[in-house]
Order: C-alpha cells, then sequence, then structure tokens
C-alpha cells in the first residue's frame, strides 16, 4: 500500500477504506511515519511498562495536561482499552451504583467491532 491506496495481486489498485479495521487510518507508508519509527527503532524497539523508563512519566503528564485529565493508562490496541473500559463499567456498577453482585449489564451499540478476544467477542456484531 501507499498513502490511501493499496494494490491485489493482479496490481489493480483500490482505495483502503478498511484501514487494518482503524490501525492504519494514517495511510500506509506515510514518510514522516516510517522516518520516525527507523529512528526510535535504532534507538529502542519496544519496552514494557512494567519496567521503569524515562519516557512514559514524560508522556503521562502531557497527555493528561492536554485532555484535562488527572489519569491516563496506556493501551497498545483497541481492544485493550474497550476490554478495560468493560471491567471500569462493572467495577463502578457494583461499588459505585450498588448494582447487586452478577447483575451488570453492559449495552453495546450494533455493528461494531472491537476484536476477538474472549471477553470483547461477545460484544461485537461483525459477523
Amino acid at each position: 500500500g501507499e498513502g490511501v491506496y493499496v494494490w491485489d495481486i493482479e496490481g489493480k489498485r483500490y482505495y483502503d477504506f478498511l484501514s487494518a479495521y482503524s490501525a492504519v487510518n494514517q495511510g500506509h507508508c506515510h514518510p514522516r511515519i516510517i522516518n520516525a519509527l527507523i529512528e526510535q527503532s535504532q534507538k529502542l524497539t519496544l519496552t514494557s511498562r512494567a519496567f521503569y523508563n524515562s519516557m512514559l512519566g514524560r508522556f503521562e503528564e502531557y497527555i493528561t495536561k492536554y485532555f484535562g485529565y488527572d489519569r491516563v493508562l496506556p493501551m497498545n490496541t483497541g481492544v485493550e482499552a474497550v476490554e478495560t473500559a468493560m471491567k471500569l463499567c462493572r467495577k463502578w456498577g457494583y461499588q459505585v451504583k450498588g448494582i447487586p453482585e452478577n447483575k451488570a449489564k453492559i449495552i453495546f451499540a450494533g455493528g461494531n467491532f472491537h476484536g476477538r478476544t474472549l471477553s470483547i467477542i461477545s460484544a461485537s456484531t461483525d459477523s
């Protein structure tokens, strides 16, 4: 792919409206993103939040101030974010709203796709 386009095996060009389920909304092979990836991977490809690094705190301070929040929980994927939101909803329902144990219900909009993990797949209506 390149930019908003992808090609099939016969070379026919298409608009990439799927965008890898929104994972590449910025388009394919954008030169600034490629250069940033190369530059970063020459320093460190990936680090876990389980270990201290000097950048996480700076990022957390920036992002919370930018959006006006007092906390942030960075995620790698949308499915992690949705599963965490589900857990937080249930916890809030039980602890704050006083919903009886095992009676909480979480309602999802139809026509959605959040991923293929065990807990979120039952909320997705993608067929």
